[in-house]
């Protein structure tokens, strides 16, 4: 027979409705919770799928901008970008890639210096001995022997093609002057001298040689606009030279002491042209000068070798045909 004892069966019913109750209201919670977050699910707001990403670029904003402003129908360009771009900058001119220059090189405006000192000089020498010869060619018998022998030079090639006219001044100063150094006729590193004075002495160097072929050419009626006193680097024997230089149908002659035959500038390929002297000036070749480093200054152009290095030898000025 079952028997109960009073004292301990209470606790333990006791403790059993503890329990049960305890996980009802357990129960009881966690539904109601589940019941929340189904109404708070249900009453958040419904968010829009995302849009599709746009990509844009500075010019296309800029496009815009412009657009909105009421500028003209132009694209300002932000950076470089291939396509049809349009610009509003100014279209650039196109550089040609050679001048009409002797070399085919561009030149520009040398800085004062020694240069200009010599040439302006020279063209007032020059004026001066031009004047004596139009004199002499009023009074004949007055001429001095310099200036008779330059008159009968320029009527001798004047009526000439202008080719031959070109080939028969260059062999006759040739002929007619003997190369020495300035060292050896002055005493000085480098002397220019007008062309009656080195008809008169029979001698000079290269630049002396290119400057009586520059008066006779010109007094010959080629136009001073085609002629160039030019000092290159002559890059076969290193030294400094000058030459002339006469412009033919579109092409450049170079009438060089050390050649009785004119050659094209295009054949010259050992010449690294420096400056070019003409009517207006003295102007600097533009692409040897900003690669070369040849020369601190024009003070440092030299003479050139003694010609008999290359063949030359004294020769009187053949007669006057």
């Amino acid at each position: 027979m079952l028997r109960i004892r009073h004292s301990r069966a209470f606790p333990r019913a006791f403790g059993f409705i503890f329990v049960a109750a305890c996980s009802l209201a357990a129960v009881g919670v966690a539904d109601a919770k589940s019941r929340s977050v189904k109404a708070m699910i249900d009453e958040a707001p419904v968010m829009a799928a995302p849009a599709p990403l746009r990509f844009f670029t500075i010019n296309s904003v800029l496009a815009k901008h412009d657009a909105k402003a009421g500028s003209p129908a132009q694209t300002r360009v932000a950076s470089a970008v291939y396509g049809d771009v349009v610009s509003d900058a100014p279209a650039s001119k196109l550089v040609p890639e050679t001048s009409d220059e002797p070399f085919g090189l561009f030149v520009f405006r040398a800085p004062e210096g020694l240069l200009w000192t010599k040439w302006r000089a020279i063209g007032d020498a020059m004026a001066t001995e031009r004047d004596q010869i139009e004199r002499c060619r009023i009074f004949r018998e007055t001429c001095s022997e310099p200036a008779d022998r330059f008159v009968e030079i320029v009527d001798n090639v004047r009526p000439l093609p202008d080719r031959a006219r070109i080939d028969r001044v260059n062999a006759m100063v040739n002929n007619a002057v003997r190369y020495v150094s300035d060292y050896a006729q002055h005493g000085v590193a480098d002397r220019w001298t007008a062309p009656l004075a080195t008809l008169a002495a029979g001698q000079g160097d290269c630049e002396d040689y290119a400057i009586a072929k520059y008066a006779l050419l010109r007094e010959a009626g080629v136009a001073e606009s085609d002629l160039r006193l030019l000092l290159v680097k002559d890059r076969a024997v290193r030294q400094d030279h000058a030459v002339l230089a006469v412009r033919l149908d579109a092409r450049w002659l170079v009438l060089d002491n050390r050649r009785d035959t004119p050659m094209e500038t295009a054949d010259l390929r050992h010449f690294l042209p420096l400056f070019t002297l003409d009517s207006r000036g003295v102007n600097l070749f533009a692409a040897p000068y900003a690669s070369r480093a040849l020369h601190e200054s024009e003070t440092d152009i030299l003479p050139a070798s003694d010609r008999e290095v290359f063949g030359g030898a004294l020769r009187e000025l053949p007669p006057v045909l």
